[in-house]
């Protein structure tokens, strides 16, 4: 789930920051860089693990802003393939049930990735498991178990000036979005499983 990888960056360091030693200043710089983002096809920066190497710091022409090169290890959030995860569910749709961890809110469990026998109640607004004489619901704000069965990165760069009246289709798409499953055995709701 969690992932500690390697990444070279560039960092610019404020005139306001020369205050600071030189490791908190990029450390500080890296961590208001990334923080909360999602980086392209590493995953979703969780905090900055060290530092391997830094180059000597070079003043830009006119701005005033030193830059150093940085090589540095991040631990970013990135669940492989197959893997089982905890999330509560926080809202649902005809189209399935979205969910969210503490800290990520873009993962998604079509209604195809629902066991056999479960139907959307429109009156509820929710998913029913119906299995024999027994109905189980899979209530807001419930912990549910799911096995991860894609990924998706959207790039997020601006692609130029846009016509005010028309939304385009990209900027409502997340930078990182999880599918999940709940198909399989144990999958699914906490309380269905205890005992």
């Amino acid at each position: 789930m969690f992932v500690l990888t390697k990444i070279a960056d560039l960092v610019q360091i404020a005139p306001n920051d020369f205050g600071k030693s030189s490791l908190t200043a990029i450390e500080d710089n890296i961590n208001a860089k990334y923080a909360n983002k999602v980086v392209q096809k590493l995953g979703l920066f969780i905090c900055l693990w060290d530092i391997l190497w830094t180059s000597e710091g070079l003043i830009g022409h006119g701005t005033g802003l030193v830059n150093v090169n940085v090589e540095f290890r991040m631990v970013v959030f990135r669940p492989f393939n197959s893997e089982v995860m905890v999330a509560r569910i926080a809202s649902q749709s005809r189209e399935g049930i979205h969910l969210a961890t503490d800290f990520f809110h873009d993962i998604f469990v079509p209604y195809s990735e629902l066991p056999d026998g479960t139907e959307f109640e429109p009156a509820d607004g929710l998913w029913v498991w119906k299995e024999e004489d027994q109905q189980m619901y899979y209530d807001n704000n419930e912990m549910v178990r799911f096995q991860v069965i894609s990924e998706e990165w959207h790039d997020q760069t601006p692609t130029g000036p846009v016509d005010a009246a028309e939304e385009p289709a990209s900027s409502l798409l997340p930078p990182y979005k999880i599918t999940g499953s709940m198909k399989g055995p144990g999958l699914g709701c906490y309380l269905w499983w205890e005992d």
